[in-house]
């Protein structure tokens, strides 16, 4: 396989579905030779292609009903709900160590997505552009949620969450080469995002122009939901998404509820894994010309 790539959208929590779902890719040894992941799908993917079993599970439940994890006495001292210092530092460091040597010498590409405070723009980083000490930072960037994460500072650039103004980044894994991709979603099928009233309410002061993004987000992310639709109607996309509807937001809390989530991803993916092999074993057209790293 080396015409089709993986894109992982975000989701905050909702992620430990997407860890479910790349749990079982690797109880089948199955790995793509490009991956790109925004915010919780990044952090997902990282672990992936790191070879590091159980470690979302671990890292996403195990913490979950630690306050220094998430909680709002995180907000109250940083202006961060969720821990942000704890789960990209002493976590990866010591508590749940965490593979960097193994992800970045295997060969398989993986994109962490951002976005720019100052245009609004994403900004992609492929292995290229970091190393094991930028690695966290980067992770931690496309993770910063916007309102209860501040934004993160690399090479004179303040970033926020990939999500804002790439939210599934499909078109960029094109654009890379790959014009076959296994989209890993969030949400169901049938799902489509409301205007958000956040903007409305509480205001960038210093990056004025994430609010004009936030705002026009949901038309970015429907239209994106189409191509995608689309792409999986003329056979250049295969799309794994929760098979039901579970009671799980960007925030949650409840372990119960997220263990049931990962659940959900590891047997939608064994549901689905038959008909993924036939997509990826069907004869693909060339690749899109594009660079692979």
């Amino acid at each position: 396989m080396t015409d089709t790539g993986l894109v992982l959208e975000g989701g905050g929590m909702r992620g430990l579905y997407t860890a479910g779902v790349l749990e079982y890719f690797m109880s089948q040894e199955l790995y793509f030779p490009y991956v790109i992941g925004v915010s919780a799908g990044a952090c997902m993917g990282a672990s992936y292609l790191a070879r590091q079993r159980d470690r979302n599970r671990r890292v996403n439940l195990d913490f979950v009903e630690d306050k220094r994890y998430i909680s709002l006495s995180n907000y109250i001292r940083k202006r961060e709900l969720f821990g942000m210092d704890f789960i990209f530092d002493e976590i990866p460091n010591s508590l749940v160590p965490f593979d960097t040597d193994t992800l970045l010498e295997n060969p398989e590409e993986f994109v962490i997505v951002t976005t720019d405070c100052d245009t609004g723009k994403p900004v992609y980083f492929k292995k290229q552009d970091y190393d094991a000490e930028s690695l966290p930072t980067l992770l931690r960037a496309s993770s910063s949620l916007p309102f209860v994460a501040s934004s993160v500072r690399h090479n004179d650039r303040h970033l926020l969450d990939g999500g804002i103004s790439d939210p599934i980044p499909i078109r960029k894994a094109e654009s890379d080469g790959f014009r076959k991709n296994v989209v890993i979603l969030t949400k169901p099928r049938g799902y489509f995002k409301k205007p958000s009233r956040m903007p409305k309410i509480i205001k960038y002061r210093d990056h004025p122009i994430i609010n004009d993004k936030l705002g026009v987000r949901y038309r970015h992310y429907n239209e994106t939901l189409y191509d995608i639709s689309k792409r999986e109607h003329d056979g250049n996309a295969f799309v794994i998404s929760p098979s039901r509807r579970l009671k799980v937001g960007r925030t949650e809390r409840k372990r119960e509820r997220l263990e049931t989530l990962y659940e959900l991803g590891w047997n939608d993916a064994k549901a689905q894994f038959e008909a993924l092999q036939e997509f990826l074993g069907q004869t693909a057209e060339q690749p899109m010309t594009g660079s692979r790293g």
